[in-house]
């Protein structure tokens, strides 16, 4: 039994090793990252004035970086779940309850 719970424990964690979210979340984190340092150390007064002074590569990485928190935060509040062996054999017979 205890082996049964270490491979489902197992099974769980490779799967959450690609939830579609965390590589949503590296992506969205790297370009966020390198945004924010082109805004914070690469911005002219030419490129302030082409957006009206906005400087808009800092705000698009401050904001890229909140949704790479949101999606973490969402990974780890709702993580993937695997469905046992049982309840995937329940659930391919019908014999769920429902």
């Amino acid at each position: 039994m205890a082996e049964q719970a270490s491979e489902t424990k197992r099974a769980t964690g490779m799967a959450g090793l690609f939830d579609l979210r965390l590589i949503i979340a590296l992506l969205f984190g790297i370009y966020g990252v390198v945004l924010t340092f082109v805004g914070l150390f690469d911005t002219t007064a030419a490129d302030l004035a082409k957006t009206g002074g906005i400087n808009i590569n800092l705000w698009t990485g401050v904001s890229m970086l909140a949704v790479t928190a949101f999606f973490v935060i969402w990974t780890v509040a709702r993580p993937l779940r695997v469905p046992t062996e049982a309840a995937a054999a329940d659930d391919a017979t019908g014999a769920g309850g429902h």
